[in-house]
């Protein structure tokens, strides 16, 4: 007997909405449709029934989520509004007597308080499940070198390195994303990507945070409303964790001349493993074996139908919680809300330390890591 239809609700349509919606379709097969979409920007709207009709998808259009969540149409929600409205969006999901599932766009909220808010909420309502779109724990080359740490083949980790050397902040609808106060800042609103993976690949929880960081090259000549963009657009971060290792991550947004968009290095007691994208080798050996035992490997999945923005990690992130939410939750989701939550942490006490000058610990942003 075959599944039933999962029925998806997109809430924010605009580019991670479209992206969203074109790796639900190339998981049609596996029974899951697209029937609403929720979204007061009626641009991003219409390029959204374009897409949609484009693959003879039909979709019902509401102007704000309170009326999609009325509408009983949908099982679950996908959240890729701007960050400063996942908090208010989240918990009306949570507290609305139907049940939705929920994947939300990183970060989870901009702020630590409203992260925790949110997480003792889903608490009260074991019939939902959240999961929180740090999804490049999925790419291809990440995916390989987590499988080789994990394998235990490097030993005790004792060092992360992460450089992200990119191009700059795309425009995105009002350009909400061009001000702290709607993104949560640099460190939180991009790199929380790049925290998780450290505390994944550490398997441990951070302590305190060390960072320097500027607005030295982008958006300095825009203006809105009368006011001048305030994210950094380059930062050094070092991240100290609760079993003594430590993570670092270099971020450019001026460096559109790299071969790789992200490098990671993570280097334990017995090996090194390191990781590139988009050219999505792997590398590692072992200290014993010295440079000439070296191996390289292309990393891929050949589940991935679709590449989209983000390499695949996109269509996988949605085929694992579509697995999760079909087994009921027996199965624990790849990310939770806790990962969410320290992810923001780490990324609020780098911004604080850029503020402050000194280290930042995470009991200063947080009264415990579990809440």
């Amino acid at each position: 007997m075959a599944a039933a239809i999962v029925k998806y609700g997109i809430i924010g349509v605009g580019m991670m909405g479209r992206e969203h919606l074109m790796n639900l379709h190339n998981l049609r097969n596996e029974g899951v449709a697209v029937v609403a979409i929720a979204d007061p920007h009626l641009p991003s709207i219409q390029l959204t029934l374009d897409l949609a009709h484009s693959f003879a998808w039909s979709l019902k259009v509401f102007s704000g989520h309170q009326e999609l969540l009325d509408s009983g149409l949908c099982d679950v929600l996908v959240v890729s509004t701007p960050n400063m409205t996942h908090y208010r969006i989240l918990m009306d999901i949570i507290n609305h007597s139907k049940p939705h599932h929920v994947l939300v766009e990183k970060p989870l909220c901009t702020t630590v308080s409203h992260c925790k808010e949110v997480v003792h909420a889903a608490r009260k309502r074991p019939d939902i499940l959240v999961q929180v779109g740090l999804e490049y724990r999925y790419m291809p080359p990440v995916a390989k070198l987590i499988e080789i740490v994990k394998g235990g083949s490097l030993g005790h980790v004792r060092m992360v390195a992460i450089r992200e050397h990119r191009f700059p902040f795309l425009v995105k609808v009002n350009n909400w994303n061009r001000f702290n106060v709607n993104s949560g800042g640099t460190l939180v609103e991009k790199c929380c990507h790049f925290f998780d993976l450290m505390r994944l690949f550490v398997g441990a929880n951070p302590v305190r945070v060390m960072a320097s960081g500027a607005i030295d090259v982008n958006h300095k000549d825009e203006i809105y409303d009368g006011k001048v963009p305030d994210i950094i657009d380059n930062a050094y971060v070092i991240v100290e964790f609760d079993n003594g290792s430590r993570g670092m991550l270099d971020l450019c947004m001026f460096a559109e001349g790299s071969r790789n968009e992200q490098e990671i290095s993570v280097v334990g007691d017995v090996g090194k493993g390191e990781a590139f994208v988009p050219e999505s080798i792997v590398r590692f050996g072992t200290r014993e074996a010295g440079r000439d035992g070296v191996q390289t490997l292309k990393a891929e999945d050949h589940r991935i139908k679709y590449d989209g923005l983000h390499h695949g990690s996109s269509y996988l992130e949605h085929l694992n919680f579509l697995s999760a939410i079909r087994g009921k939750g027996e199965k624990a989701l790849a990310v939770d809300l806790q990962d969410g939550l320290v992810s923001v942490a780490i990324g609020v006490a780098a911004q604080l330390s850029i503020e402050y000058g000194r280290f930042v610990t995470i009991e200063e942003v947080m009264d415990e890591l579990k809440v």
